[in-house]
């Protein structure tokens, strides 16, 4: 008998667009594996499309009634990049009610979407470099100077929580740093200043199938922009070589601080980890975990796989078997 399961998208944040891009794509993989529905998550409801009309969940234990029968639901697909589904609370919802689900636990979400926190976490596990940085809060008055004295120019200023590099901006000189930091206070209340370093940008999934953690192979991501913000990652407007045209003790070491990441962090599921790698002084560098990484066509993620020999079903599929054992 197959399974039910509700593919959960949407969410809260800036990040809506792209998680329901992600669920289509799921979506058309399994539906013919599981009794699929898709659920949608926003700000005014959770609710199921059904012949046109919005159909509410009962969130007292995440069900429909439909036509007067109660639908429950045996596992959870999550697709929802940013808040709740990417910051721990979602998971929290389906640890008390029961519902297993693909991601991460609640603490190892909460800890790896704030930036400040995840990078504070990963230093102490000394598997790989983190960039010099500073925080910053609404409630304070901000002094550049101080900050300065702590960073040099450049550096990157971005909201504490959130993803897809959202109120994200790469400052040059002392005069724009302030307009960058208020610009990431209009997303998140804390903000994040990180010391640029120069180098290539590489980006590693990584997933347990069988009790056994392996990392992807490597992707290059090489932004036309300066940076890898919301227009390079969603628009086209960049090249992504995977595998990464590097020598094999670089991806080695990418791969190997991926998973050491990984298994440190307590992740589960499908992850991404990425770095920044500084070719003159061979020195790996860790930019962020991404604990519900973008699984539409093109995504990162599926490229990879691909690379692997693997098809887009096996990656959404096995997400689900892993959980229904």
């Amino acid at each position: 008998m197959k399974k039910t399961v509700a593919l959960v998208a949407g969410g809260y944040s800036g990040e809506y667009v792209i998680s329901i891009q992600s669920a289509a794509q799921v979506e058309d993989n399994l539906k013919e594996d599981f009794n699929l529905y898709k659920i949608i998550i926003d700000k005014n409801d959770w609710y199921y499309e059904h012949n046109g009309e919005k159909i509410s969940v009962n969130k007292d234990d995440f069900s429909l009634t439909i036509g007067g029968k109660k639908i429950t639901f045996d596992a959870a697909f999550i697709i929802v990049h940013g808040t709740p589904g990417e910051n721990g609370l979602l998971q929290g919802y389906f640890d008390m009610i029961g519902i297993p689900y693909n991601t991460c636990d609640a603490l190892c979400s909460a800890v790896t979407f704030d930036k400040e926190t995840c990078n504070a976490v990963v230093r102490d596990f000394n598997v790989v470099n983190v960039a010099k940085n500073h925080t910053v809060y609404a409630e304070e008055e901000i002094d550049i100077e101080k900050i300065l004295e702590k960073l040099s120019l450049p550096v990157f200023v971005k909201p504490s929580q959130g993803g897809s590099s959202i109120g994200m901006s790469k400052v040059k000189t002392k005069e724009k740093l302030l307009p960058a930091i208020k610009t990431a206070l209009d997303v998140h209340p804390k903000v994040l200043i990180e010391e640029f370093i120069e180098g290539r940008e590489f980006s590693c999934g990584i997933f347990t199938v069988d009790g056994k953690a392996s990392a992807f192979p490597v992707t290059e991501i090489i932004p036309i922009n300066e940076f890898f913000d919301y227009e390079a990652k969603y628009n086209g407007t960049t090249s992504e070589v995977v595998p990464a045209n590097i020598p094999d003790s670089v991806r080695d070491r990418i791969q190997r601080a991926t998973e050491k990441i990984y298994r440190a962090l307590n992740c589960k599921g499908v992850c991404r980890i990425d770095f920044i790698y500084d070719e003159k002084r061979d020195m790996l560098f860790f930019l962020e975990v991404n604990t519900t990484p973008g699984q539409s066509l093109n995504s990162i993620v599926p490229n990879q796989v691909r690379a692997m020999g693997k098809d887009v079903h096996w990656l959404y599929y096995t997400q689900m078997a892993e959980i229904l054992k």
